[in-house]
């Protein structure tokens, strides 16, 4: 895992790195990985004085900074701003000395590509190669170049400056590197931002309107917001020339610790939007933002939260002062028509978007196209294929193969209790829902004996039996050769019955065994104690 500060400049330049990707066919995980090394995560004295993150030599349009390097008092290239930088660092890289070594490699070879650049004397030391790949593989940097490689053949668009030109006058002259769209190398510039950045969709795990109080089930609410699944993603303005309005760092609050941003309208009025429940902030009010910038990082603050995820709420207030609250998705769908952005907002296999879609408007959905529902399967392929699958296990790492299975057989034991159960599509589907954003399965179907019983997939990735025989609960983490046994019944050929039926006895011989410990205990507890008694007399 990448450490805060390295992770910080990953969010800021990761987009920097795969534009690069595009118009040069450099990987962009080879192209953040200097960047990372070379600029110390973009604290080195050349980064913060010259925008400078990959150390090269010279003048740029006759600017420069004076550093020792082999020889005292070198030039290095002094930048307007950072994405000018990672431009002017792609171009060195198409020099012939590097090009007879890379020339023939995919724009995904991050190994050939580093090899081949430490031939072509880019660097002289030893230990370049397994360095720079193993900065990427630490954090899982690859998967940069694989978004760029699936964006190009979604889209059908060619590798290339010719295919990928900038476009001219999206600069905003900003030279500190704090709006992630200005690059300074004139990147085409979005008027527009969903809230956190999501290859697929964002999954929405509560809608605006009325529901039940997640603190309390027995009581109702109406929840002015939705709330989007989040991983300590950062939270990004919606929109160019934002005002922050509002700032609470104060964790006592229901909603934490909280920004607010204001957008003026034409007709006098102004939206306000609101990112709540964040583990930092990163702005203060009375900044301007621009679509894109970030403004915090997710979390779980705040005294009415039951887990990390972003409350995403939006407020109209008239030229008059009256104020509204509106149904975020209205205001999303609106943003990702105006920027065509292409993304969803998946509630339960419902793009909650699209009814607002077609009118354009924030106020009435359109009728025109009907969603077709998905079924419980369908929703759990689509959550499988998203950036918040696997239950953040995704195989990375040296636990790779032990992770994966424990995935495979939390899921392929979901799939089961679903055929069990006796619940409409929408339930189902609901279900799927929860036990992935909460890494839980109720299979307490399996053992009619028990009050019940519940799986686990803790955040350090190790499976937990909880079982309730009525009297007392247990608790029990899992050992390798039970996740084994588990893995053969649910992997066997018998019918789904007789492996409901080996699961349960499994079950219940471990909450057997916890009962027979405890008792154990207990006894000797007893005994100890009375031969204290004893030797007091």
């Amino acid at each position: 895992m990448a450490n805060s500060s390295r992770q910080q400049y990953i969010d800021q330049y990761a987009e920097y790195a795969m534009e690069q990707m595009r118009r040069y066919g450099i990987p962009a995980s080879v192209t953040l990985a200097q960047g990372i090394i070379e600029s110390a995560n973009g604290k080195s004295t050349l980064a913060r004085t010259a925008n400078n993150h990959f150390g090269v030599k010279g003048e740029f349009n006759g600017a420069y900074v004076l550093a020792n390097d082999d020889k005292p008092n070198e030039k290095f290239k002094k930048y307007d701003n950072v994405g000018q930088s990672y431009e002017d660092h792609s171009k060195v890289l198409m020099a012939s000395r590097y090009q007879k070594y890379v020339g023939n490699l995919s724009p995904d070879d991050y190994k050939g590509w580093a090899a081949g650049i430490k031939k072509g004397g880019y660097a002289t030391a030893s230990n370049y190669v397994s360095t720079i790949v193993g900065v990427i593989e630490g954090s899982n940097l690859q998967k940069y170049d694989q978004m760029v490689m699936e964006q190009m053949k979604r889209e059908g668009r060619q590798f290339g400056t010719a295919a990928n030109p900038l476009k001219a006058g999206t600069t905003t002259g900003q030279t500190n590197g704090s709006d992630p769209k200005s690059t300074g190398m004139d990147l085409p510039q979005g008027e527009y931002s969903m809230p956190v950045k999501r290859d697929a969709f964002m999954l929405i795990t509560s809608p605006y309107g009325p529901r039940k109080d997640p603190m309390d089930r027995s009581k109702t609410q109406v929840h002015h917001g939705i709330d989007i699944k989040t991983n300590s993603d950062a939270v990004l303005a919606t929109e160019n020339n934002g005002k922050v309005v509002a700032v609470n760092h104060n964790t006592n609050t229901g909603g934490g610790k909280t920004v607010t941003v204001e957008y003026t309208r034409a007709d006098g009025s102004k939206t306000h939007v609101q990112y709540m429940h964040l583990s930092q902030i990163d702005v203060k009010k009375g900044d301007t933002v621009q679509a894109g910038q970030k403004l915090g990082v997710s979390g779980s603050t705040g005294t009415r939260v039951t887990g990390e995820h972003l409350h995403f709420g939006v407020i109209n207030i008239s030229a008059d002062g009256r104020q509204q609250w509106l149904n975020p998705a209205a205001y999303l769908a609106e943003i990702n028509q105006k920027g065509n952005l292409q993304k969803q907002a998946q509630y339960n296999g419902k793009d909650l978007l699209t009814q607002y879609q077609a009118g354009g408007t924030q106020t009435a959905p359109a009728a025109t196209e009907q969603q077709k529902e998905v079924s419980p399967n369908d929703w759990l392929a689509m959550l499988m294929s998203s950036d918040d699958s696997a239950l953040g296990l995704g195989g990375q790492g040296e636990g790779g193969g032990l992770l994966d299975s424990i995935m495979k057989m939390f899921l392929t034991m979901l799939l089961l209790t679903m055929q069990m159960e006796n619940k409409s599509k929408e339930e189902k589907v609901q279900a799927v829902t929860d036990a992935l954003v909460n890494r839980k399965i109720d299979i307490s179907s399996f053992t009619p004996n028990l009050k019940s019983a519940v799986m686990t997939v803790k955040e350090n990735s190790t499976a937990v039996l909880t079982t309730d025989d009525g009297k007392q609960q247990y608790s029990h983490e899992l050992t390798a050769a039970e996740q084994s046994r588990l893995s053969q019944v649910l992997g066997s050929d018998a019918d789904d019955a007789t492996k409901r039926q080996r699961i349960g006895a499994m079950v219940n011989a471990i909450t057997f065994s916890q009962q027979a410990s405890q008792n154990y205990e207990q006894i000797a507890s007893q005994q100890q104690s009375q031969e204290q008694n004893l030797q007091r007399k």
